[in-house]
């Protein structure tokens, strides 16, 4: 039991100090998830809901990480889901993290609309649950939204807002992060995006986040990205051909060193009039 306790122990002080990696996907990690403008594919549903509305497509996004930084122990894996309809998107998003001592789970259900041309809402209900071997479970609901708003045809502005009600397990407080995302997002030329994003947690300090994306030949796309809040420094390259797109990102970090990432979106009747 106590090396159970003093492995639960070390999995909550490593989650701690890199939970914005484990946030998916692959190409999100590369720009350092400096994304909440950008919001532009089905694993939106995770970081702004609004972007969902902006796919007339059906997609499909997978994310799995056995062993990020080389720790079983983190182990993180997302599934979404983006039905698009005349009256806006429905989403799908599941995610699971950890292992058989102690888990985390969470499935969301989501819904995004364009409220005019230039403006997005969406909103996320989730049902998250925890698990901790010998010691049992709990669930809760809680609430994600967010915004985008076009200020030119090139030019976003994005907010978001996860866990806005404040949920938790059982009667501790805070266990759930609240967690506050702004940003804007420039695209010049068609070729290259430039991505910036300020993220608070509740009773944490703010962190900077910096992002760019770029075509740099037909079907292959280069992204780095910064992050300070921890400090690190993330980089991938995204394969777009045909209905795939499968991303790679290399992500640092200060205490724990380094990991690669790798997700897969596929999409299903693109409509390629609108």
């Amino acid at each position: 039991m106590k090396l159970h306790f003093a492995l639960f122990l070390l999995l909550l002080v490593s989650f701690n100090i890199c939970s914005a990696q484990v946030s998916p996907g692959a190409r999100q990690v590369a720009l350092s998830h400096s994304d909440v403008a950008l919001a532009d594919d089905v694993f939106s549903i995770f970081h702004n809901p609004a972007g969902l509305a902006r796919l007339n497509w059906r997609e499909v996004g997978i994310y799995y990480s056995p062993a990020p930084f080389g720790l079983k122990e983190l182990a993180n894996g997302y599934v979404a889901y983006n039905e698009p309809t005349s009256i806006g998107s429905f989403g799908v998003g599941v995610m699971t993290y950890g292992f058989d001592l102690y888990r985390e789970s969470k499935v969301g259900l989501a819904y995004s609309t364009n409220i005019t041309d230039e403006f997005y809402l969406g909103a996320v209900v989730n049902y998250q649950s925890v698990s901790i071997k010998n010691y049992g479970s709990s669930g809760t609901l809680t609430f994600d939204c967010g915004g985008l708003l076009w200020l030119q045809s090139n030019l976003r502005l994005g907010f978001a807002i996860q866990n806005i009600t404040r949920g938790t397990y059982g009667d501790e407080k805070n266990q759930i992060p609240v967690v506050f995302s702004s940003g804007i997002s420039y695209d010049y030329n068609n070729q290259l995006s430039l991505n910036a994003a300020f993220i608070k947690e509740l009773d944490f300090p703010a962190s900077l986040r910096f992002g760019i994306e770029y075509n740099v030949i037909e079907y292959i796309d280069l992204r780095l990205g910064l992050c300070d809040n921890p400090n690190s420094f993330s980089s991938g390259i995204g394969i777009n051909y045909s209905f795939v797109q499968l991303d790679y990102a290399l992500f640092t970090h200060q205490d724990l060193g380094l990991t690669h990432q790798v997700g897969i979106i596929i999409q299903f009747a693109k409509d390629n009039n609108q």
